[in-house]
Parts: structure tokens; C-alpha cells; sequence
């Protein structure tokens, strides 16, 4: 027989064991509902939605984390702001398309510029982000918005790059986010203005572009325009001056013996047709220009980022002419 001692030893024992298997029974189910209510959450925040009104006045319903964005032409303010969309604008069938965005977009297949409506329903997006009221003319709005929800940014395409950025960032709760970019863009643009002035005091520039043999010239106030006289402070040429002041869109088409009277100190050539013969650069118009005779004159190809405007394309456009204007050499 087990004495009493004994017996008490082994009741402790079982009572000690029972105890301890009652506490990881309560852990299991504190882990457990933890985990439950964590994926309630997570699936709660995914289906929750909010409503902002747009530039038409529209009253849109969004989700408040959506993950199938189409946003065709905006796709810089998303990579800014680290957000990816599942398709991005591109022309000819996705012959060209945003190259400078594709370290971060290389992988995202491409739609049309123009939205057919087909092809936007095939990518399923759960929101549509329209530049402008152009995009959703006539009755293409209430098409596009039998998708998905579609919010239109701004009535016309001439705002500046930052509002946008900004809007962006509030369609998506990122308005902190934005304004740090923003805040980051300001810090380089003066830095590096203070840079060039440095280099070349306050010479001038202009940015003209060559495709199918035609040439045009940015406004003063609008993409790579704004950048160079704006936020770098270079000093703007009469006949971008003249050009600008009646220019209805970002590049103006200019004849060669108009080109001929630019008295710019700098020319920063993107060159579209570079491969197909750039017979105009042949033109005894076009080298008697002081900035093509005196070698100051900066080539690029057709996919740099001077088409277009951005928190990114204007930061290589920074870097871009602050490697050039610092490191050319007087002849």
C-alpha cells in the first residue's frame, strides 16, 4: 500500500501536471483568437472603403488599400509614392512606353494608351485613375466606372507635377509619403542649382526635341521647361520666351530658321530619330547655331525621361544637367 506521504507526492504531481495543462490549453486558444482576430482585421481592412470626390465632382468609393491600380500615365507618382500598378501606358502596341520608370515597372505588362475598355475590364482592377477629363469623355466615365471605380485627377492636363503627387498621395493615404518626396525633390533642386550657378553662372539653355524630322521646343513654365528655368534657375532664351508665351501645349513645333535664332548658351537634344539618318543635324541652319558650334550641346535618346514629368523624371533630368554643365569643357 502507498503510504500517505507517497500519496501525497503523486496527488501534487497530477495536481501540478493538470495546472500546467490548463495553462497551455489557455495559451493555445489566447494564440489561436490572436491569430483570428488579426486575420479579421487584415480581411476587414482590405474590404473597407472610403469616398473622396474627385476634379468632376464625382462622389467616388474606393477601397482604402486597393491592389489593382490602373493610373495610365501617372505611373511615376505611384513608383514615388511605392506603389506598383498592374498595367502600365504605352503606344504602337507597347513599342514605347515609360523606359525611365523600368527598373521599377519591367515586369508590368502594358495597356494601351487610350483605355479600351475590353482591355481594362481583362486586367480586373479594383480602381481607375484618369489624368484628366479628356480621358473619360462623352460616356466613357460611366463605362470605365461599371469596372471599377474611377476617380478623374483634374479637369485639364496643365497642373503642376506636384499637385498631382499630392493628389495621388491622398487618393491613397499616402499624403505624408508625398510631401517627403516632395520635400526631398526641393532640397535636390536647390542644392543642385547652387551647383550649376557655381559652374556657369547664369548662362542659358533650352531642350529641343527632333522627331520625324521635325523639331519642337519646351515651354519655359511646363516638363523639363520647368525644371531648367524653375527649379534650376537657367536662364531662359529669347526664342523660348517668344515661343512660350502663345504655346497651347508642353513642346512647341519650331521651323529651323527660327531654331537658327535661338541664343541659347546650352541645347540639351532629345533625339528621336536618332538611328533613322537625324538628316536636320545635317542642316548648315542647325550647325551654325552658337551652342552646336561651340560643342555644347547634350544628346539623348528618344527613352530618356525630358518627355515627361515627375518626381523621377525630373530627378534624372536634375542629375542629367548637372553631370553636363559641370564637366564640359570651354572651346
Amino acid at each position: 500500500m502507498i503510504n500517505t506521504k507517497k500519496r501525497s507526492v503523486i496527488l501534487s504531481s497530477f495536481l501540478a501536471l493538470s495546472i500546467a495543462l490548463t495553462g497551455c490549453s489557455d495559451n493555445n486558444k489566447t494564440e489561436e483568437q490572436s491569430k483570428d482576430n488579426e486575420s479579421k482585421s487584415v480581411t476587414e481592412e482590405a474590404s473597407a472603403e472610403r469616398t473622396l470626390t474627385d476634379a468632376m465632382g464625382h462622389e467616388v468609393t474606393i477601397p482604402v488599400k486597393p491592389e489593382r491600380i490602373i493610373a495610365s500615365y501617372l505611373e511615376d507618382n505611384l513608383v514615388a509614392l511605392g506603389i506598383t500598378p498592374i498595367a502600365q501606358w504605352a503606344v504602337n502596341d507597347g513599342a514605347s512606353k515609360q523606359n525611365y520608370l523600368q527598373d521599377y515597372l519591367k515586369d508590368i505588362p502594358t495597356i494601351p494608351h487610350d483605355l479600351p475598355f475590353e482591355v481594362v475590364t481583362s486586367f480586373a482592377p479594383d480602381l481607375l485613375i484618369m489624368n484628366s477629363a479628356e480621358a473619360v469623355e462623352g460616356s466613357k466615365y460611366e463605362q470605365y466606372t461599371k469596372i471599377a471605380p474611377t476617380f478623374v485627377l483634374e479637369v485639364e492636363n496643365n497642373s503642376d507635377w506636384r499637385d498631382k503627387l499630392l493628389k495621388v498621395g491622398e487618393i491613397f493615404g499616402k499624403t505624408n509619403e508625398a510631401k517627403k518626396v516632395l520635400e526631398e525633390y526641393e532640397k535636390k533642386a536647390t542644392d543642385s542649382k547652387k551647383i550649376i550657378q557655381d559652374s556657369i553662372g547664369k548662362e542659358s539653355a533650352a531642350a529641343i526635341w527632333l522627331v520625324n524630322d521635325t523639331f519642337f521646343v519646351v515651354s519655359e513654365n511646363v516638363s523639363s521647361g520647368a525644371v531648367l528655368y524653375g527649379d534650376l534657375g537657367l536662364t531662359i532664351p529669347n526664342v523660348v520666351h517668344e515661343i512660350s508665351s502663345s504655346a497651347t501645349g508642353n513642346w512647341s513645333s519650331i521651323s529651323l530658321e527660327k531654331l537658327a535664332e535661338l541664343d541659347a548658351d546650352h541645347i540639351f537634344l532629345i533625339n528621336s530619330d536618332k538611328g533613322n539618318g537625324a538628316e536636320m543635324l545635317k542642316e548648315p541652319l542647325w550647325q551654325n547655331i552658337p551652342a552646336v558650334k561651340n560643342g555644347h550641346i547634350y544628346e539623348y535618346e528618344a527613352e530618356t525621361s525630358w518627355l515627361y514629368s515627375g518626381p523621377i523624371a525630373n530627378t534624372q533630368i536634375i542629375d542629367g544637367v548637372v553631370e553636363v554643365l559641370t564637366n564640359y569643357e570651354e572651346k
